[in-house]
């Protein structure tokens, strides 16, 4: 190469090094001025502390700046360990007790559902679903895919009352699809992730909506079209317009999907593979069913995805170690997913422990009497979303208790109430920081990018304050 060459050429190369040790740096003294922060409060935190938001917080940076995820969560446990300052037995306590935590039970919830994705693909079930769903909304419209992910992503979530397990149930299946069309991980994330936050609002059955059904005293067609049906409808809407725009933000960045891995090729059927389809889908639609009727909750899908892959590998030819085989191949694939979920479930039980929530709700609960009726639903809604995080069922009867006799004795209507408990509870999952539905419905599109499902979140949170603010408003006047 000529010395000219060489000189034109050398800014190129360097720049984009020079960005990486830039960035590699940025993330590093965050990091690093997280944990020195945190190790400088300890000694002087005691719980009910809001030094407790430290870790959540510095997780968020973390994932927005770009760290691996596994190492942005490691990172955030050390800090919320330095800043409680347990004895090494009780370290050891809070890491066994979270194997057994509702978060860690969806990591295991995913790596089955990558294990029954295995046996979709070998006995080619995979790939006849995707014929004939290709065959509905054709080769080239991504737009319908994309209404058609959300949409199934929304029922089964909405019909099982669960994200995680019922996204671990549709994943193997869409997947394929998304594949051969040409979606990047982020993107099918982004679908994901917003149909099944839509389905979740609207489940009937899901435990934190009967709780705001229960305590706004409200039937499921008020709790619909006063709080879950408009949040539905939105994010359906906002999604035609999200995922286009993760699909270009991402295309081209070695973020798409090996479709021959999935088994969304082009290849000849797998003899059988109608036989082994419709036995497949006779057993998921008789699961989904027993679900419903029975109220199960989480930890269905963990006698469910194994029933499944059993079903669909006898009814596909394979012999009873074979399937063991290739469920293992598959879920071993999703380890690191497992891992994840299990520090994050450290990581939510040590902020519990902090109770930096606790102090938001003591500092301000007292001062909101003789405020308006509209700006008291905005500030109980805010409260809730920042105060009580994932709102379970028992979550959103406390603030229930706290708050709705003052409601009501300012005026709150009771559609008003359904917003601001139905806002609480859900808001949290779209953000500002990273919560197990989020990476849950990431993790499950094969997408280690936490970055861009954040981004799907805030994309949807801003126009969702917007609604709800206009509801509220129209409902308090």
């Amino acid at each position: 190469m000529s010395n000219v060459d060489s000189a034109d050429a050398s800014p190129g190369a360097d720049a984009p090094a020079g960005r990486s040790r830039l960035r590699s740096l940025t993330i590093t003294c965050s990091a690093i001025a997280g944990l020195v922060l945190s190790a400088a409060v300890g000694p002087f935190a005691q719980a009910p502390t809001l030094w407790g938001l430290v870790p959540i917080v510095l997780y968020a940076v973390l994932a927005l700046i770009g760290m691996d995820i596994i190492v942005a969560t490691v990172v955030a446990v050390i800090s919320a360990l330095l800043i409680m300052l347990p004895a090494p037995a009780a370290v050891g306590e809070l890491l066994g007790e979270s194997l057994g935590e509702q978060v860690t039970v969806i990591g295991l919830v995913i790596m089955l559902g990558a294990g029954v994705g295995e046996i979709l693909r070998s006995t080619g079930i995979a790939a006849t679903i995707v014929r004939g769903v290709m065959r509905v909304v054709g080769d080239r419209s991504r737009t319908a895919a994309t209404l058609g992910v959300m949409v199934s992503c929304l029922i089964l979530v909405a019909s099982l009352g669960t994200l995680a397990g019922a996204l671990a149930i549709a994943a193997p299946l869409l997947l394929p699809i998304v594949a051969r069309l040409g979606f990047t991980r982020s993107a099918t994330a982004s679908m994901m992730f917003i149909g099944g936050c839509a389905g979740l609002a609207l489940a009937p059955f899901a435990g934190s909506n009967v709780a705001i059904m229960s305590a706004a005293e409200v039937g499921y067609l008020q709790y619909l079209l006063y709080g879950a049906g408009p949040l539905a409808v939105l994010s359906l809407v906002a999604g035609l317009l999200i995922v286009p725009w993760m699909q270009r933000r991402t295309e081209g960045t070695g973020d798409e999907y090996d479709a021959a891995d999935l088994g969304a090729t082009d290849e000849k059927p797998e003899r059988g593979s109608g036989r082994a389809t419709a036995a497949f889908g006779i057993v998921l639609v008789a699961s989904v069913a027993y679900a419903i009727v029975s109220g199960a909750g989480t930890t269905f899908p963990l006698l469910a995805l194994p029933v499944l892959g059993i079903v669909a590998g006898l009814a596909g030819g394979l012999g009873p170690v074979e399937i063991a085989t290739q469920m293992y191949r598959g879920a071993a694939r999703l380890v690191n997913v497992f891992l994840l979920f299990w520090l994050l479930a450290v990581l939510f039980a040590a902020i519990d422990e902090l109770q930096p929530f606790q102090v938001v709700l003591d500092t301000y609960g007292a001062d909101l009497r003789g405020l308006p009726p509209f700006v008291f639903a905005l500030v109980i809604a805010a409260l809730g979303w920042v105060g009580v995080p994932g709102a379970t069922a028992a979550q959103v009867v406390l603030l229930d208790k706290v708050f709705g006799e003052l409601a009501a004795s300012v005026g709150v209507t009771t559609g008003a109430w359904v917003v601001v408990l139905l806002f609480a509870s859900k808001a949290d999952t779209y953000g500002p920081f990273p919560n197990a539905n989020m990476v849950s419905a990431m993790s499950l599109a094969r997408s280690t990018n936490l970055k861009n499902t954040l981004l799907t979140g805030f994309a949807l949170l801003v126009p969702c304050c917007l609604m709800y603010a206009a509801i509220l408003f129209f409902e308090t006047s």
